[in-house]
């Protein structure tokens, strides 16, 4: 592996989604979005619902949205355990659109603690999904 690149590598429960040499990812941190360069500080993260960019030439190769997980990062390698992980332009805006009216339809009619809190997850997500659809992109 070249000193310029990192080594990424994003895995969610089904399968491994992604595994290439870039010179820079930026991950939807819990706190923020933080970038990886070759030679970054150890670090675990978890990661909030958004997108994971991937970068090669200073160009954006990938757009990966995830729903949250977990990352390593080390001085030549960033992994990320994500929960959901799919390429932006596969995400179907209409259906996106009713999973959100549903779950907050399901926030107002149910007053279990529990299906409370899962169908707030579900709105978070949901409305990441439409942000990641509708933000710019780094360039």
């Amino acid at each position: 592996m070249s000193e310029s690149k990192v080594k990424f590598e994003l895995v969610s429960p089904e399968r491994l989604v992604l595994s290439e040499e870039l010179n820079m990812v930026v991950v939807p941190g819990a706190e923020g979005d933080f970038g990886v360069l070759p030679g970054h500080s150890p670090m675990i993260s978890s990661v909030r619902p958004g997108v994971i960019n991937t970068y090669v030439d200073g160009t954006i190769t990938s757009k990966i949205f995830v729903a949250g997980g977990f990352s390593e990062v080390t001085g030549s390698r960033c992994t990320v355990l994500a929960e959901v992980a799919l390429p932006v332009d596969e995400i179907d805006r209409t259906l996106v659109e009713a999973e959100l009216k549903e779950c907050l339809e399901e926030i107002n009619r149910n007053n279990d603690p529990l299906s409370q809190k899962e169908a707030k997850t579900n709105v978070e997500i949901a409305q990441a999904k439409l942000k990641a659809l509708d933000s710019p992109v780094y360039q």
